[in-house]
């Protein structure tokens, strides 16, 4: 029997061992009750706590042998890193030491001088909770498909990080051609600073994967973070509706300049000829694939024709697909920066209610449109 099967039957015994101890006081208690049927519930009780006597020593052997079963795995799994760290390949270290950092977080201990010294200790003492080095860098720079605009925008780790929205200047001050990105800099100057917007991100482990070998708790991890990570930026990025503070952050919130249309069509061709040239060279779409399925059927007109071009050869520029796109957005990507500051904190914790494992990722971002006259908004809008 499996012990979630001896749980549910000790708490089926409990409740009926409960509900005849409850009957022998109130039979008991009353004096028109017969001591006979007192003495077949005292025996029922007797039954049924002999019965669950039984059920609560298998429970507790077999509770024992699943943990020293745990147990033998977790050593063996630390005896893997080990012999990872000690294997020539760079790759093997890696991961050895990303394996044996997540078990001594989950287990509240510091990671070991060899695994901290492979990750790259951002203190050099393993004192103070900082993400290392490497498995920073990883989760912040390796390109995740869930999260569109890494492919597109800028990405940086700076504390305090402040930019130049423009990166060159001439002895002519009126060298900028195009007046909206002139009035831009006038009104809001020409250096962008970076906040400190913090958040968590929260990787659930099972007492199974902190046992598993180490690649399937290194990937398991990663990806859980890299998840929430790329689920984060996409949210700010794209809310139509921001939190108070964070209107900035949104394509849809920064005063982004929209453009009008009596299609999507026409909106997005309007938006890439309103564009400044400069802008115009290097401009993408960021649009809804169901908006582009339902631009190509009415430019089809029953034709199969287009749905073979690619979505370049039909608007003629690149285009990238995110559901979040609820407007199409035309621009220069490379204007949507991202910062994170570099002391990305870990904890762990145990969540009580599932009995998981949970390795917390605190992160401080921040996520700024340089210029904002790089974008523009195509806006459909249907004739009265």
């Amino acid at each position: 029997m499996e012990l979630f099967d001896l749980k549910a039957n000790l708490n089926t015994v409990g409740t009926q061992l409960a509900t005849v101890e409850k009957e022998i006081m109130n039979k008991a208690a009353d004096p028109n009750a017969s001591i006979e049927d007192v003495r077949a519930l005292k025996q029922k009780k007797d039954d049924l706590k002999e019965r669950m006597d039984i059920l609560q020593n298998q429970h507790d052997s077999l509770e024992r042998e699943q943990k020293a079963k745990i147990q033998a795995s977790l050593e063996k799994a630390q005896a893997g890193v080990s012999a990872g760290l000690s294997s020539n390949d760079p790759e093997v270290q890696k991961i050895s030491a990303k394996a044996g950092f997540i078990r001594a977080a989950v287990r509240k201990e510091v990671p070991a001088q060899e695994v901290r010294a492979v990750l790259g200790d951002n203190n050099g003492t393993g004192g103070e909770k900082l993400l290392p080095k490497t498995v920073s860098q990883e989760l912040l720079h390796e390109p995740f498909v869930t999260n569109p605009l890494r492919s597109v925008s800028t990405y940086t780790n700076v504390t305090n990080l402040e930019i130049p929205k423009v990166d060159f200047s001439l002895d002519d001050d009126d060298f900028i051609q195009d007046t909206q990105t002139a009035k831009e800099l006038e009104v809001e100057g020409s250096v962008v600073t970076f906040g400190r917007r913090k958040f968590k991100v929260k990787a659930k482990i099972s007492e199974t994967i902190l046992a598993a070998t180490d690649t399937d708790l290194v990937s398991t991890v990663e990806r859980a973070l890299q998840s929430g990570l790329a689920a984060k930026e996409k949210k700010v990025s794209f809310a139509v509706t921001p939190k108070t503070g964070e209107e900035e952050m949104s394509f849809y919130g920064a005063g982004i300049k929209e453009v009008p249309g009596d299609s999507t069509y026409k909106a997005i061709k309007a938006a890439i000829a309103d564009l400044a040239e400069d802008f115009r060279d290097n401009a993408k779409v960021m649009m809804r694939y169901s908006d582009y399925l339902e631009m190509i059927e009415t430019l089809a007109n029953g034709s199969a024709t287009l749905y073979n071009a690619q979505p370049e050869q039909i608007i003629g520029k690149p285009v990238v697909f995110s559901d979040a796109a609820v407007k199409p957005i035309v621009g220069d990507f490379r204007y949507s920066h991202f910062n994170y500051d570099p002391a990305i904190q870990y904890e762990s914790d145990k969540d009580i209610s599932t009995g998981e494992n949970l390795f917390v990722l605190t992160a401080w971002f921040d996520h700024k449109i340089k210029l904002k006259s790089a974008f523009r908004i195509a806006s459909v809008v249907t004739a009265p």
